[in-house]
């Protein structure tokens, strides 16, 4: 079983990899984000080693984190682009609202957080939460460091090993 899935996500990776390497930058726009969740989940499935009824009990929940998080940050995106970003032309009034909305964006993200740590412990052994949160950090550093790459070098980025 193991070793099904490891392919799968091997092929997987490989397909969206060899996908972004196409000349033209790969995706259009709207598949690069299921592509990034795509390779979010299997970077999370290979570093959290999850047993089959792991995986089961953890994913529903993990996608609904996702979800909630997600509809706070579009909600938030949406705020602040509709602020003007330079303080010195705002009231003071205006600025303070500014930042009280990303002081309850924040805590709003916390609260989520917070309940959805309570479900994952109930999920998974703490060890294996404990390994999400730092999968999930090294994810997102190497997502941005393949970005920082494509940027720079104008292709892809070398292969680790």
């Amino acid at each position: 079983m193991k070793k099904v899935q490891l392919i799968a996500i091997a092929f997987f990776s490989v397909w969206i990899l060899s996908a972004a390497a196409q000349p033209g930058g790969g995706p259009p726009p709207g598949e690069k984000k299921e592509q990034i969740e795509a390779m979010k989940v299997a970077f999370l499935t290979r570093k959290l080693d999850l047993t089959p009824q792991e995986a089961q009990e953890f994913w529903p929940v993990y996608n609904q984190f996702q979800d909630e998080i997600e509809n706070l940050r579009e909600a938030h995106r949406k705020t602040r682009k509709s602020a003007k970003d330079d303080f010195d032309e705002m009231a003071d009034k205006d600025v303070e609202k500014l930042v009280d909305s990303e002081i309850a964006f924040r805590q709003n993200e916390l609260d989520i957080l917070k309940k959805y740590h309570a479900q994952f412990k109930q999920k998974l052994p703490m060890k294996k939460v404990a390994m999400l949160y730092r999968a999930e950090e090294e994810f997102k550093r190497d997502l941005l460091k393949r970005i920082q790459d494509r940027r720079e070098g104008g292709g892809p980025p070398p292969k680790r090993r």
